[in-house]
Parts: structure tokens; sequence; C-alpha cells
């Protein structure tokens, strides 16, 4: 099943994500959410699976930059309408891998999902 790996192309995180992934020789089709968008079905999904409050990217600017009234009570799905709004919310890298999803980078973790150290 093909790798898939999500985010924007302007992120230290997303750089670091396909560096380690280049350096496995780890094949992967890159999705720019923010130049092609990112659909409800995705972040429903992904929201279902590690939870909407991971996904969101709260420390973000994008987030802080919103007024106070529409980062106040957030629930799921203002939080995926935010995210539908502004792409930039999205925590990154979000990489999906035989139907599965893991957020942001870390090499531990890529290394265990692919069996590489």
């Amino acid at each position: 099943m093909p790798v898939t790996l999500y985010g924007i192309r302007n992120c230290d995180t997303m750089k670091k994500a396909w560096t380690w992934l280049d350096a496995h020789s780890i094949a992967y089709d890159f999705h720019d959410y923010k130049k092609a968008g990112i659909d409800r079905a995705h972040l429903e999904r992904w929201c279902d699976a590690a939870g909407w409050e991971k996904v969101i990217n709260r420390a973000g600017m994008t987030f802080r930059k919103l007024p106070d009234a529409e980062k106040a009570d957030l629930t799921r799905d203002k939080a995926i309408g935010l995210m539908l709004a502004q792409p930039s919310m999205i925590k990154r890298p979000v990489l999906e891998k035989d139907g599965a999803i893991t957020l942001g980078f870390k090499p531990e973790i890529y290394e265990a999902l692919f069996g590489r150290g």
C-alpha cells in the first residue's frame, strides 16, 4: 500500500520527514494541502483515528492569530471547519501508511513504523 505524506512545502518538520524517508529509500506521495486542499472526509478520518485535539495545530501561528471567539469552545466539528478553511492549522506532517496515520515527525517513530534504523 502506498505511503502518503500530507503537509505544506514550507515547513521545517516536513523537511525532516522528507529527508528521513529519502535517506531510507522509502517511496511516498506528497500531498500539499495548502495548494491542493484537503477534504472533510480526510479530516474526519484523521480526527477519528487520532482525536481532533491532536490533528489541529494550536501552537502554530495560523491558529494563534485567530480571534479569541473562533478559538473558544472548540469542538470536533468546529476544529474541522477551521482546518478546512485554513489547512495550515493541521499538524504536520500527517503520514498515511497501511490505512493508519502518524502525526508529526520523530525519527524513532518512523524507524518503528518502517522497520528501519
